[in-house]
């Protein structure tokens, strides 16, 4: 398998999925800052925009994680 066809596998490699894990992790980030302004500010369609946003960060996560689980032994980039 040449390399370009492995780079174009790397989305569904265990690398790949482990950096849109991490990538997630920075969007939390993000909105756990507009949930503690939501508050601050008292703006409901605002918390309601950001919980929202953390129920899809969720089962984005969730799907990956997923993924990740059922890639198992035969990851294309590790040989």
């Amino acid at each position: 398998m040449s390399k370009i066809a492995k780079a174009k596998g790397f989305k569904h490699s265990k690398p790949g999925l482990l950096l849109s894990i991490g990538t997630s992790a920075f969007g939390a980030i993000s909105i756990f800052k507009d949930i503690k302004k939501a508050r601050g500010e008292q703006d409901t369609l605002l918390l309601a925009n950001a919980v929202v946003g953390a129920l899809a960060l969720v089962t984005g996560t969730a799907l990956l994680l997923r993924e990740l689980k059922q890639l198992g032994d035969d990851d294309i980039l590790l040989g």
